[in-house]
């Protein structure tokens, strides 16, 4: 099914419902839940999904697993989506949080079929064994580090979100103590206990998470300049440490990328 809301074909007795979607560039979906599980997958560009837990950031050729009722946001940047909206009881093993999963190609062509299935298909025939292989292949994703966490508190949520919406390389633990009204080391203790991570650890993977969607259209010496990074390598080696890839391989023009949409497009139209 394509470009369908899921509203209209919620009640169907399916426990998988794959949906393809395509977006206008830097559409916003408004925070909203769904009550099915959902596996949102990017055929091109790059999504960012936030909740009152976390950002996530997918990259293309990445996923993300999404529980059922999680209140969300999804900003699309030049995407086109592949989803699966699953019924919870048929995946006990959903994780709790949302994750970002690498998409491999086997995967990614099952997606690519199930998304022409008509609404009722044949769950004895073809179709339903491919729903039930999506489901398997999904199990075994591993999670990928492209987050971070948004503390519970409204203040330090506050200059999170801020933050993540501008980086500034130049921002202090001090200059966010201040705007809390608390000490330095106050402030970064109460941070660590509701994130996990120090300040400076965590706007370091947060201004990293802000380079993927920039990598669409702009260098890794671009990105890095922008970033505030003392020289592209310096960079390189920072997003290497934590995304374990160089951000060359984010790039919306790597001809790999480019050749999978191409065979993407093809086997589309051939279907249609």
């Amino acid at each position: 099914m394509k470009n369908v809301s899921l509203a209209d074909v919620d009640h169907v007795d399916r426990a998988v419902l794959p949906i393809g979607t395509d977006y206008p560039p830097g559409q916003v979906l408004d925070w909203h839940r769904h009550r099915r599980a959902q596996f949102l997958y990017g055929a091109t560009g790059v999504m960012v999904v936030d909740t009152a837990e976390g950002t996530w950031t997918v990259p293309p050729e990445r996923a993300v697993l999404i529980p059922a009722a999680t209140r969300h946001r999804v900003r699309m940047l030049g995407v086109s989506t592949r989803s699966l909206y699953i019924e919870p009881g048929a995946v006990p093993w959903w994780p709790g949080t949302c994750t970002v999963v690498e998409v491999p190609p086997l995967l990614r062509e099952l997606l690519l079929v199930a998304v022409d299935f008509p609404l009722d298909y044949n769950l004895a025939g073809r179709e339903g064994s491919i729903a039930e292989l999506l489901l398997y292949e999904i199990a075994e994703r591993a999670p990928l580090p492209f987050h971070v966490a948004i503390p519970a508190s409204a203040d330090l949520a506050g200059l999170c979100r801020a933050y993540l919406a501008a980086p500034d390389a130049g921002v202090t633990n001090a200059a966010w103590a201040a705007r809390t009204a608390m000490s330095e080391r106050a402030f970064t203790r109460r941070f660590r206990a509701e994130t996990g991570d120090s300040p400076a650890v965590w706007r370091s993977r947060a201004r990293l998470l802000a380079a993927v969607p920039l990598l669409r259209t702009a260098s890794v010496s671009e990105v890095a300049v922008r970033l505030g990074y003392a020289s592209p390598a310096a960079f390189t080696a920072a997003f290497t440490r934590v995304f374990g890839l160089p951000p060359s391989r984010f790039g919306e023009n790597r001809q790999g990328h480019r050749s999978d949409l191409r065979n993407a497009d093809v086997r589309e139209k051939c279907a249609g």
